[in-house]
């Protein structure tokens, strides 16, 4: 029976891409794996997937009786539904401890990094297996994505080691000219619903028995959002009153300023300009220099909820 290895609820480029080079090693080292996703590929990961030549990953989103591996995440509110029915055989991830629990002893390879594909890489040399070019490049990118091309504070010494490696692996001499060449395609904006843009990397969490929904958006130009707030804002009450949620908050990330405009729609906005030391003013504020959901937004929520 084959193992299945999958990322988060709504799978960004690090969750894709390392399901399918956590696949790859597992599966060189004897194991029956299969990658798979249990949402939509987002665009900057569908440039990611052609440009190297690979697939994404089969949807599934049931994982009852299957045995698994988690990459990328551990909460419950970011698996699936069904996941307490599943056997957990490992988990690689570079977040917090989350809720998840197992009645096995599992693999554990958890790493405070920048991303989950450093962490892939690691355990490459570690069994001294080779990486073929393509996926070299594919990792490459989900590292130069989930760091903000080395500009997020989660970004460390061992996230841009790897970086290098698996460039000179791929081939690739201006990773970085390649990485805003990602961005670029990251920032389209326009062809996407108001909907579909705060989901496109969102999470929900957990916090004092509230369910608080993050999402974030990275662009090189914050003006694309100029005409579009006032539906994003629609879209958010839209999810808080759908899934029951205390609070939905978005990132509208500037990569090139190094910086985020919080907006928010909460049953106590006091909680989140308390956990930010902020006040807001139409539900929204600039963050100077917060780029980082999981290190910069997330710790702070949690010490109010």
């Amino acid at each position: 029976m084959a193992t299945y290895i999958f990322g988060h609820t709504t799978p960004d480029s690090d969750s894709i891409v390392g399901a399918i080079s956590l696949s790859y090693l597992k599966n060189k080292l004897g194991e029956d794996t299969v990658p798979t996703r249990q949402g939509e590929v987002n665009p900057e990961t569908k440039w990611i997937l052609e440009k190297f030549g690979y697939e994404a990953p089969v949807l599934k989103t049931e994982y009852a009786g299957e045995n698994v591996y988690l990459i990328d995440f551990m909460e419950s509110s970011q698996s699936p539904k069904d996941i307490s029915e599943a056997t957990i055989l490992g988990i690689v991830d570079h977040h917090k401890l989350g809720d998840l629990k197992t009645n096995a002893p599992l693999e554990m390879w958890v790493r405070p990094v920048g991303c989950s594909n450093t962490i892939v890489k690691e355990m490459f040399d570690h069994y001294s297996i080779e990486i073929p070019k393509d996926l070299a490049g594919m990792m490459m990118c989900a590292i130069l994505s989930d760091t903000v091309i080395f500009k997020s504070p989660t970004c460390t010494k061992e996230d841009t080691k790897a970086c290098k490696e698996l460039a000179e692996i791929a081939g690739v001499e201006d990773y970085k000219a390649l990485g805003m060449e990602m961005f670029i395609v990251k920032s389209d904006v326009l062809s996407a619903t108001p909907r579909e843009l705060v989901l496109r990397d969102f999470k929900d969490f957990n916090m004092g028995g509230n369910t608080i929904g993050v999402g974030q958006l990275e662009v090189v130009d914050l003006n694309v959002f100029d005409n579009m707030k006032e539906d994003l804002f629609a879209a958010m009450k839209e999810l808080k009153a759908e899934g029951d949620r205390h609070s939905v908050l978005l990132l509208l990330t500037d990569i090139m300023q190094e910086g985020s405009q919080l907006l928010v729609i909460s049953d106590t906005t006091d909680k989140i300009e308390n956990a930010f030391d902020i006040s807001l003013e139409n539900d929204q504020t600039w963050l100077k220099g917060v780029m980082s959901r999981k290190k910069q937004i997330i710790p702070f929520l949690e010490k109010q909820f």
